[in-house]
């Protein structure tokens, strides 16, 4: 593994981490999750296994580690590794469109859904949920839906002009 790609990633996992811990929790403890589009920028930038599964691994324990879901520690544990790679699964599989700025918006928009998903549902079965399903996904992962999918439509074509001007990172469309 490259050292630049791991200080890239480990900058963009302490930017989600910021971004994380600073924003409050706006229903039953759950907070839209800006760590995600920082993993997915990541996956983006750099596509392989290994740097998808360090994504996965470190997101997942920094967002267990500032979560204020109560018992929130172990779905995240279980969410972040596993929506790293169905959105690396995404990316590959659609890969002409991932490098569109379009493309990215959307598969962030569905890497959110997913992520979602899988974290309400194994926060279902390991500790139970402070309130209906459906309540929690309404009120939380769709609005973190579009915030997540507003920022990568910011953030990504700034982050990808940067990095083709260092010629530091192997995107998608290379």
């Amino acid at each position: 593994m490259n050292t630049k790609t791991l200080v890239a990633l480990s900058l963009l996992v302490g930017i989600g981490a910021v971004l994380h811990a600073v924003i409050p929790g706006i229903f039953l403890g759950m907070k839209p999750d800006m760590m995600l589009t920082m993993m997915f920028l990541g996956i983006l930038l750099f596509p392989d296994k290994k740097n998808v599964l360090l994504l996965g691994i470190t997101t997942g324990i920094i967002s267990g580690l500032t979560t204020q879901f109560p018992g929130g520690f172990v779905p995240n544990l279980i969410d972040k590794p596993l929506t790293a790679f169905v959105f690396y699964f995404m990316v590959l599989g659609l890969r002409k469109y991932s490098a569109s700025i379009v493309g990215t918006v959307i598969l962030t928009a569905v890497g959110t859904i997913v992520s979602g998903v899988f974290f309400l549902s194994s926060a279902y079965l390991i500790t139970g949920l402070p309130g209906a399903f459906l309540g929690l996904f309404a009120a939380v992962v769709l609005p973190a839906t579009i915030v997540n999918a507003g920022a990568m439509f910011v953030v990504y074509p700034l982050v990808t002009s940067i990095l083709k001007r260092t010629s530091f990172a192997q995107t998608i469309s290379s």
